[in-house]
């Protein structure tokens, strides 16, 4: 009951305090806490962990959350891949540790074309924006480890926005970059359209990676949200390879430029 009374105190001096101070800004700042008058009535190691509960209860409560941002179909006329693109965080306002991953699966040769996760410590640096930092490591199509350094938040007019770049064990360096925006068309019924680009600053033959700007996916996604945890999503999107990676793949069979069909679903918890 002392406990619930002094944290209950802490909280009422937070506001009291807060409404008590002058709004002159130019005012020399006093060398107490704002909150602290209890100290002078309460002892002041008490109503210091009073305090601290309140913050820790009101502010700094760790939460958590995953979400499955794309796992869908992709369809041409001679090919139908799957893809994912996950990630789940837990921490607070300021620090989160994130795990991120994405990859693709061919259903025609029955083989995981990509396929890798980041582990990350993401750190606030603005209202708006974290900057983070880990490993990647991709399982496909060879096992490679990375060093990663990257941002991810939400850019002006409500666009959201994720880039990194990553070091390879091998002293490659790479880096991607991904935005996108929810085009509210009702309350449920929402277009999204989301533009990625992959770099390279030099050759990857293995890769089959040239240097500079290696590709480009731009598309469009409607997704209709049963509620708000669950929307599945129909869509078309643009693939495109540029330089020598477009040389590359075009060497090996492949196609570099490309317009797929999406199916989808779009859930979080």
């Amino acid at each position: 009951m002392r406990k619930f009374f002094l944290t209950s105190l802490a909280a009422c001096a937070i506001v009291a305090s807060a409404s008590a101070q002058p709004h002159d800004h130019d005012a020399a700042p006093s060398g107490d806490k704002l909150w602290s008058q209890a100290d002078a009535y309460f002892d002041p190691a008490e109503m210091d962990a009073a305090r601290t509960h309140v913050q820790a209860h009101s502010g700094n409560t760790p939460f958590a959350k995953i979400m499955f941002d794309r796992a869908e179909v992709q369809l041409t006329d001679d090919k139908t891949v799957g893809v994912w693109d996950a990630n789940a965080w837990y921490g607070g306002d300021i620090n989160k540790i994130w795990l991120k991953t994405e990859g693709e699966y061919s259903f025609d040769t029955q083989e995981f074309e990509d396929a890798e996760v980041q582990l990350l410590w993401s750190h606030a640096i603005s209202r708006y924006f974290d900057l983070q930092t880990g490993v990647r490591y991709d399982f496909e199509p060879k096992g490679l480890a990375h060093a990663v350094l990257g941002f991810q938040g939400l850019a002006p007019y409500w666009f959201e926005v994720d880039g990194a770049a990553y070091l390879s064990e091998k002293g490659d360096l790479t880096a991607g970059f991904e935005t996108e925006y929810d085009l509210l068309l009702t309350n449920r019924l929402i277009l999204q359209p989301r533009l990625s680009a992959a770099f390279s600053a030099q050759d990857i033959p293995e890769r089959e990676l040239g240097t500079g700007l290696t590709s480009l996916q731009a598309g469009l996604r409607l997704r209709y949200e049963i509620k708000r945890e669950i929307a599945p999503y129909i869509g078309v999107e643009y693939h495109s390879a540029f330089g020598d990676t477009a040389d590359r793949i075009e060497a090996a069979g492949g196609d570099p430029d490309e317009t797929v069909f999406v199916i989808g679903l779009r859930s979080w918890f």
